[in-house]
């Protein structure tokens, strides 16, 4: 180890948070190292003050200053919290520039724990431009969320506490977002306990470590999902990937189904409900331990923390079935005859029906949206598909269908009575009061929109799917003004979903007129 990796490491050992951050428990997942073979702990860090790790690096580089100092930091969540309570603690100033979509219920926080509080832009990298102006005009210390060499050191305490509750482990899960909690955690642990594997986990939609892993330095994405909000950092930073590199064992990734799965299951054993982000490492432990013949192993994931809006419980109840696979989501073609749903349960060998939507549209066959209960995961979908091909149905597995399971399963029976020449499209926006109706004013008013669909599900970004009738020489107009418009966006005209339950059905209509 080289001497800069042993002054981390060293700083980790000497560092002191203790007047304002929490030492955390650590809990045994009983129930879930039941099912998988091995012995499971969770290190509480949704114990702290702030509910969240980001308390520990934001202490430990402000506890560095001279009293009375301002600092100014930019974050729309946990960081930000971090940063107030303790300037507030340590007797300095904090200004904390959010994202004017930022909800409320965080901006209030930050202003409860004595932050003042500035709202700007629409977008993170608008508030972090504007911050480390305001910084440099006021002559103030910045504070990053992640990049900077205090900030590891205050995460990596978290490792420091765990190695001194757990005297024997084999593996850990850290979550990535920066790579400041990855960075702290792995140089401490490889440095006294080499044999240990570190394993980070991501989630898929913003993987910027796996990206730089395999690009061999840190690369921009295009663009990052917003459900795991706590992660979604485009690039990795400099110093992060750095320690990273070099202490980090493999990455997993997650999709946002297998994060809301261990949210379920973090509260099953503790009671204690997680935000995607501090749910990350336990869905990775799963994945990996699911991935692997190896049993009886001690694992321990963090969970990082729990400032979770309450109106997105909904949407993380409703995917939980499909990340734990204990439910499947079909399109199935049925005859449009009596006694045909009768047949088609009878098909399903006892399995519950946990979703059916259906609406006559006439013909000879109907399209029906079904979920299905499952309790051997992905082994019993198998033998539930092969039963339905054997019983002569057409159907497609939607159960990994991002339109499907957002939009489309709201939608089922509303196909237009002609054909139509439609491009189907799914649309992300900055959710605030008011944006909905800021979206369709810059969407503009020069094209047919045929079908619209919108859905709050108390996220910072709000989803909408719209199609628009657009004829031959619209098209290449309607794609300059997409380009135009500074939404990320994804065309779906393409989808199966679109096809089978949303689209004129031509060869329905044309049994009709005969």
């Amino acid at each position: 180890m080289v001497a800069k990796e042993l002054d981390y490491f060293r700083a980790v050992v000497q560092a002191n948070v203790s007047p304002l951050v929490r030492e955390t428990e650590v809990s045994e997942l009983s129930g879930l190292s039941a099912r998988l073979g091995h012995q499971i702990w969770l290190k509480r860090e949704d114990q702290q003050p702030v509910y969240s790790f980001k308390l520990r690096g934001a202490y430990n580089k402000l506890s560095k200053l001279p009293t009375g100092s301002l600092v100014v930091t930019a974050s729309a969540g946990n960081h930000a919290q971090g940063v107030a309570l303790s300037a507030a603690h340590l007797g300095h100033r904090a200004i904390i520039v959010m994202p004017v979509t930022t909800p409320e219920i965080k901006v209030n926080a930050v202003r409860n724990q004595g932050g003042e509080v500035v709202l700007h832009g629409h977008h993170f990298d608008a508030a972090q431009e504007y911050a480390q102006s305001l910084c440099q005009s006021q002559g103030g210390v910045f504070v990053p969320p992640f990049d900077d060499k205090e900030v590891i050191i205050g995460q990596g305490t978290v490792a420091r506490e765990l190695m001194q509750q757990l005297h024997h482990l084999d593996v850990v899960f850290i979550p990535v977002g920066g790579g400041g909690l990855l960075a702290g955690m792995a140089v401490y642990i490889k440095s006294l306990r080499p044999e240990i594997r570190v394993i980070g986990v991501e989630a898929q939609e913003s993987a910027c470590l796996k990206a730089a892993m395999e690009a061999g330095r840190p690369v921009e994405l295009e663009r990052v999902g917003s459900f795991a909000d706590g992660v979604a950092v485009k690039r990795i930073g400099s110093e992060t990937f750095r320690l990273a590199e070099q202490f980090c064992d493999d990455v997993v990734t997650v999709s946002a189904d297998e994060i809301c799965a261990a949210v379920q299951d973090i509260f099953v054993e503790t009671r204690a409900i997680a935000e995607p982000s501090g749910a990350l490492a336990t869905a990775g432990l799963k994945k990996w331990c699911q991935e692997r013949d190896e049993r009886g192993l001690t694992l321990a994931a963090v969970l990082s923390g729990a400032n979770l809006n309450f109106d997105r419980l909904r949407y993380i109840a409703e995917r939980t079935a499909l990340g734990a696979r204990s439910e499947a989501l079909l399109g199935v073609t049925i005859e449009e005859s009596k006694g045909s749903f009768k047949r088609f349960c009878h098909t399903l060998s006892g399995r519950a029906i946990t979703e059916f939507n259906y609406r006559y549209a006439g013909g000879d066959t109907a399209q029906i949206f079904a979920g299905v209960g499952l309790r051997g995961g992905e082994q019993e979908l198998q033998e539930l598909k092969t039963s339905l091909s054997e019983a002569n149905y057409q159907f497609t597995d939607l159960s990994d269908n991002e339109l499907a399971k957002l939009h489309i399963r709201y939608m089922v029976g509303g196909k237009p009575p002609v054909a139509l020449s439609e491009r189907l499209f799914r649309f992300e926006f900055p959710e605030y009061p008011g944006a909905l109706a800021r979206f369709l004013e810059t969407l503009g008013s020069n094209w047919n929109i045929t079908l619209f669909h919108y859905r709050n599900h108390g996220a910072a970004q709000g989803n909408v799917l719209a199609a628009f009738e657009l004829g031959a020489q619209d098209s290449a107009r309607f794609d300059e003004h997409l380009q135009r418009l500074g939404y990320q966006y994804q065309e779906e005209t393409d989808n199966p979903c679109f096809r089978q339950y949303l689209q004129h059905d031509m060869m329905q209509a044309d049994r009709r007129v005969s």
